[in-house]
């Protein structure tokens, strides 16, 4: 059977997989439960293409990705409108939500226990409320395709994100500097990615001491794979903010499509349709 072929049963199987999952198995499984099998089932199909060459692995970080998503350098361009926009909210930050209520069973007593808000834009569909509070900036991410999420995620002071993994290896990760004290002068405020296989597949949070570091820039973006150990610092004393987008990582087409129905099918889900309700600001 050739390479090809043997790519169609393998995506046959893990449709009729998911689908079984999206139809029958996520009205009786808790929320952990049904992340945990969307990991497995899932992200063990992408694995599968690339241990055979045929999804290219991404580096840790991503610095010339023009090419693979032209239209996020309209962010860029429109830096100025994005930041008045975030500075506006941050005048009603208490209002904002608290990253710890979107996450649910997921990062209970986990990465979102630090004092992180968020102000969402987009989550599976964009939420027209919150886009009117941000009218500019919401006009922009509604030019880019391939978003899935998006929001403002705003840091306090002398914060740290401990490593951990993504959840879905069917995005990438793009961050918007959008309000890095100081420009980064100091170099307070960074994100650290260790890509090597090696060291991910012993699932060892110690190895993100070799990681590769990137210092965010007010006005610059950067593309990473969340997939890869990472975590993250704010050791300034003031607040930090980006502007944080999932979107659809660049694959084959046959792979894509697979991709797609996934994305479609969790996003119709009810803890997904939660976050949505979660995030919306009371006047």
């Amino acid at each position: 059977m050739s390479i090809l072929a043997t790519s169609f049963a393998v995506l046959a199987v893990a449709l009729l997989t998911t689908a079984a999952w999206g139809s029958w198995r996520i009205s009786r499984m808790t929320t952990k439960e049904k992340k945990a099998l969307l990991k497995k089932t899932i992200n063990s199909v992408f694995t599968w293409f690339e241990d055979r060459g045929l999804l290219e692995p991404t580096p840790a970080f991503i610095h010339d990705f023009d090419h693979l998503y032209p239209k996020l350098k309209l962010l860029e361009e429109g830096y100025a409108d994005v930041r008045a926009e975030c500075e506006a909210l941050l005048q009603i930050k208490d209002k904002l939500t608290d990253t710890s209520k979107l996450g649910g069973a997921y990062t209970q007593n986990g990465i979102h226990v630090i004092r992180w808000k968020t102000f969402m834009f987009k989550s599976g569909k964009f939420i027209d409320a919150n886009c009117k509070r941000a009218p500019k900036t919401a006009a922009i991410l509604k030019q880019i395709p391939g978003i899935y999420t998006a929001f403002f995620s705003i840091i306090d002071p002398d914060q740290y994100i401990t490593p951990h993994w993504g959840y879905y290896k069917g995005f990438l990760r793009y961050h918007l500097g959008v309000v890095i004290p100081n420009d980064n002068a100091n170099g307070e405020c960074w994100l650290r990615v260790n890509s090597d296989p090696q060291a991910n597949a012993l699932r060892d949070p110690s190895a993100i001491d070799k990681g590769e570091v990137y210092y965010w820039k007010n006005g610059k973006g950067i593309l990473f794979n969340d997939n890869y150990l990472h975590d993250a610092r704010n050791a300034s004393d003031q607040i930090r903010v980006v502007l944080w987008l999932d979107v659809r990582r660049r694959m084959p087409w046959y792979l894509q499509i697979f991709n797609m129905f996934c994305l479609a099918v969790a996003h119709r889900e009810k803890s997904v349709k939660k976050i949505r309700e979660n995030t919306l600001i009371s006047d």
